[in-house]
């Protein structure tokens, strides 16, 4: 029944001659003619295999969005410093739960006490463990290894950070690829040629081949074959740590033509590293850095950070400190085998009364000029010295360029930074252009001035800087932690903030077209066979029933196939 009511609603409402008609009449001739059991078996089999693809395509979305939808079906939680077992839907924003060791984080949220081991790799890509500790955040659907923890709960339910992004991925599979829907207007189309051709057939052949006709329905298995093709390389795609918030993008990386990248954040990690150290007076390296990292290290921002990676290279023992004074933007103060030492920027020792040495400020201009930052060291009123700090080039980005480069894929670099230390780096980096000292508005006019020019941009960056240039490009393309991935404006997101993802997620773009391209020829080859043979050899219904089912088998086959021929590297 459902046949008819599609046909009469396409005659009387859509005025038109489409694909549902075309079954209707299929269906309503075979009965009339006397071939009941093929009328049976045909639409038995049809009815069949929709139930099956339907619960297929249900069993490959699920097992992409399940790993965010995952849940514990009971949570401990603080209740006047006792802890109390509730089910999980109870759990409520502002409650403080415990974790322990091989248990499954239920909710986003802050450390109040405790420190864990946790595995985030199902939800950032990271390969190692991350230890969390007082004040850090910690998300649902995480593992923690080892340790308790009591967590305050900011975000439960479909709030999380892991339910956002099983939203992005549930609504991403509902998405059509152009071939797809170009392929839909064609079955639609081709169906009044059919009929024609049908009703020729049965002037020629007789009844059976004029059945055999109506039944080729060229092109209709892309209804099947587009989607389940979609659901598999957004799986290979997710295996990879690569999150597809827009389906059609699989289409338009492969007309991209130039990939811009902003700097800070994408090209450069946040953590800079220690290129020197610049001594004055009698001060020894070693001895400037052990000041240095032992003032900063009880700090978590990238400048302590740095500090104390190189102190620890080095292998540098740090004292204790005591009397801790921290000025915001400019520097601190500590005091250290009975000395005051300051450790910040140019302006603290400003601030400070430091008088600062020619050497040292001459050194200081070099490194604005480049882009550089310099962090000073006083010990009591002398500036003992001061550590160079340079900008960290991610490890992969060279390589990234060298491929994209022999895809002739050109490449750019946008960034707000001074002239010289962007163009230092697009040299470094070896990419074609770069545009210096330029605010989020410009970065989007560039973006749609090469657009212009006939180029398709992929624009990758922050996603939150630098929103207006996502919206604007053809593909966007960001790094982000699990905090801000499901609220990016970008239609990619590099869940292990590894720009490896962009080389991985062109070559997904390139073999899906493939597998497209070859569902289309597998939905139409067997038609075509059908039509000659029911005018050369007089194939009969039965013969149409057989190729159109066998041109369906191979055809599930080839959408799945590369789940098994594109494992994700371990």
């Amino acid at each position: 029944m459902g046949f008819f009511k599609e046909a009469f609603h396409s005659i009387f409402k859509a005025h038109q001659v489409n694909i549902s008609l075309l079954e209707a009449v299929q269906v309503a001739w075979t009965l009339l003619s006397g071939y009941y059991f093929s009328a049976s078996l045909a639409t038995f089999l049809f009815t069949s295999v929709r139930k099956l693809m339907e619960k297929a395509k249900e069993r490959s979305q699920n097992k992409l969005i399940n790993v965010f939808g995952r849940r514990p079906d009971s949570v401990w939680i603080l209740s006047e410093g006792v802890e109390v077992e509730i089910p999980f839907e109870k759990l409520r924003e502002g409650d403080i739960f415990v974790v322990s060791a091989g248990e499954m984080i239920p909710a986003d949220g802050t450390i109040k006490s405790g420190t864990a081991s946790v595995d985030q790799h199902l939800l950032t890509g990271e390969s190692q463990p991350a230890d969390k500790n007082v004040g850090d955040q910690v998300f649902a659907s995480t593992i923690v290894l080892s340790g308790k923890i009591e967590v305050f709960s900011e975000k439960a339910g479909q709030e999380t950070v892991a339910a956002q992004i099983g939203k992005i991925l549930n609504s991403t599979t509902c998405h059509k690829t152009s071939l797809e829907s170009g392929t839909e207007k064609v079955v639609d189309k081709s169906a009044f040629p059919t009929l024609m051709l049908g009703g020729l057939a049965f002037s020629a052949v007789g009844t059976s081949g004029s059945l055999a006709i109506l039944f080729t329905s060229m092109g209709y298995n892309m209804r099947v074959l587009g989607p389940m093709s979609i659901l598999t390389f957004l799986r290979i795609a997710s295996e990879k740590s690569i999150l597809i918030k827009d389906g059609q993008v699989l289409e338009k990386l492969l007309n991209v033509s130039t990939v811009i990248f902003d700097k800070t954040g994408t090209l450069t990690l946040d953590q800079p590293y220690v290129e020197c150290i610049h001594c004055c007076s009698s001060f020894s390296k070693e001895k400037l850095l052990t000041y240095a990292a032992a003032a900063e290290k009880k700090q978590q921002h990238p400048v302590a950070r740095a500090i104390l990676a190189a102190a620890e290279e080095q292998g540098l023992t740090l004292p204790e400190t005591e009397n801790t004074s921290y000025e915001i933007g400019f520097g601190i103060r500590v005091n250290l085998y009975g000395s005051l030492i300051r450790v910040g920027s140019g302006r603290f020792m400003e601030m400070e009364n430091i008088s600062v040495p020619d050497k040292i400020q001459m050194i200081q201009t070099e490194c604005g000029t480049q882009g550089y930052s310099l962090i000073m060291i006083a010990v009591d009123n002398e500036l003992a010295g001061a550590v160079e700090l340079r900008p960290t080039v991610r490890p992969e980005a060279k390589q990234v360029i060298q491929r994209l480069r022999q895809s002739g894929i050109s490449t750019y670099i946008i960034s707000g930074d001074q002239e010289e230390p962007t163009r230092m780096l697009a040299q470094n980096l070896q990419i074609d252009h770069f545009f210096a000292n330029t605010l989020p508005k410009q970065k989007a006019e560039i973006i749609e001035q090469l657009q212009k020019d006939g180029k398709n941009v992929c624009f990758i960056g922050d996603g939150i800087n630098d929103s207006i240039a996502l919206k604007k490009a053809d593909v966007s393309v960001s790094l982000c932690n699990a905090s801000t991935a499901a609220l990016d404006s970008a239609q990619i997101i590099l869940m292990d903030g590894n720009l490896n993802g962009l080389t991985h997620i062109l070559e997904i773009s390139r073999k899906f077209a493939v597998n497209q391209k070859t569902n289309l020829a597998i939905s139409v080859i067997p038609g075509v066979i059908c039509i000659g043979g029911v005018f050369l050899l007089h194939f009969g219904l039965y013969a149409s029933i057989f190729l159109y089912y066998l041109g369906l088998t191979i055809g599930i086959g080839n959408a799945t196939h590369p789940l098994n021929t594109d494992k994700p590297a371990r």
